[in-house]
């Protein structure tokens, strides 16, 4: 069964910084696309980054590109996601995913789920 648990949450003030773990098991990690996704009060889950099993394939939403940064560590089976120059708007919940797909940046071309993690962008 594959468990999927997001860490590095919280609040932090507009322009902070923030890096995001997901820390797999279950599955042998390296065959896998990972991905992130967010979720604010009242939206839709919303593709934030995305990063294939080698790591040379990596896709942003627009919202997030040149700001955040999508990364893994396969000996950790833990990926990452670096977010700087938060805004507001970047305040969601964020979800780690796992896919089968090759390249994926649809919520249902993702398997399996995280509980998510709470980033709240304030002052």
């Amino acid at each position: 069964q594959v468990h999927l648990v997001e860490s590095g949450g919280g609040l932090v003030q507009p322009g902070g910084s923030l890096r995001l773990s997901c820390a797999a098991s279950g599955l042998t990690f390296s065959r896998y696309t990972m991905g992130w996704f967010r979720q604010a009060p009242g939206k839709e889950r919303q593709f934030v980054a995305a990063i294939n099993w080698s790591g040379d394939n990596i896709d942003y939403a627009d919202s997030v590109n040149g700001r955040f940064s999508i990364s893994r560590d396969s000996a950790q089976s833990t990926v990452y996601l670096q977010m700087n120059r938060l805004k507001p708007e970047d305040t969601a919940v964020y979800y780690c995913a796992q896919s089968a797909f090759t390249r994926a940046t649809r919520a249902r071309d993702f398997g399996s789920w995280g509980q998510g993690t709470q980033v709240t962008v304030s002052s």
